[in-house]
């Protein structure tokens, strides 16, 4: 029973996760509900999502729908932005992090009302002085702290006036770099609990396929909803997480 409910909230996580991000809203907390381990909880769901993202965006590129130049670009900067957030993590309290985030979500979320979540019809991403950069801060984000880090990513490409499968197939890109280095430092010092991680890796390649079948389907209006519902229940918890360490 309790491996099945790991496959569960793999795919449904996932399923979230792929179309606007905020897939860690089911995971983590279920996971942690359950007594799960805090560290084991996290290495899991790096893991899992490492994997799944590498799953989602090679069947898009499969597809013909990323361009090897695109996604090299992408993998460089979440790369070294995540690797970069992670050696300074140690050096912030969590309130810091959590004040960050919502501040981040907050800004993203005002962007979206005045036109900032409008995908367009770009078949094309190209990174330069404007995005690289931000597409870099949301690596380091990650690297920090992570809640919301694709959703912030998904932000940034619609702001770009990319398709919306695009900026889908680029922000797992950037899932896949961002949770490598972690999911491996996990691994290296043994917070894996490797049962329960098999399970909920299985869960997510599902839950990643069944998002890119669904994100083909969904209009640019549904997607703008569900990206700012995600985005305000995202603040929600982040706000609560401030409060109760305080």
């Amino acid at each position: 029973m309790e491996y099945l409910l790991f496959l569960l909230i793999g795919i449904a996580g996932n399923v979230i996760g792929t179309l606007v991000g905020g897939g860690g809203l089911i995971t983590l907390p279920t996971m942690m509900l359950m007594g799960v381990p805090v560290h084991s909880a996290i290495g899991a769901n790096k893991v899992s999502n490492m994997v799944s993202a590498f799953s989602s965006f090679y069947t898009i590129f499969r597809r013909k729908e990323l361009s090897w130049a695109e996604m090299r670009s992408v993998l460089l900067v979440s790369l070294v932005g995540g690797s970069l957030g992670g050696v300074f993590a140690s050096f912030m309290s969590s309130q810091t992090l959590t004040l960050i985030a919502i501040v981040l979500l907050g800004f993203a979320l005002v962007m979206s009302f005045i036109g900032g979540a409008d995908f367009g019809d770009k078949e094309n991403f190209t990174m330069n002085r404007i995005n690289g950069p931000i597409l870099l801060g949301v690596g380091f984000y990650d690297g920090l702290f992570g809640p919301g880090s694709s959703t912030l990513a998904l932000y940034t490409y619609a702001h770009q006036k990319v398709t919306y499968m695009k900026a889908v197939g680029l922000s797992r890109v950037g899932v896949f770099a961002m949770c490598s280095g972690a999911a491996i430092t996990y691994i290296a010092t043994g917070k894996i609990e490797w049962s329960l991680t098999l399970v909920l890796m299985v869960g997510s390649i599902i839950g990643a396929q069944i998002g890119i079948v669904l994100a083909r389907k969904v209009k640019a209006n549904q997607v703008k909803i569900l990206l700012r519902v995600v985005t305000i229940v995202l603040i929600l918890q982040l706000v609560y997480d401030f409060f109760t360490q305080l």
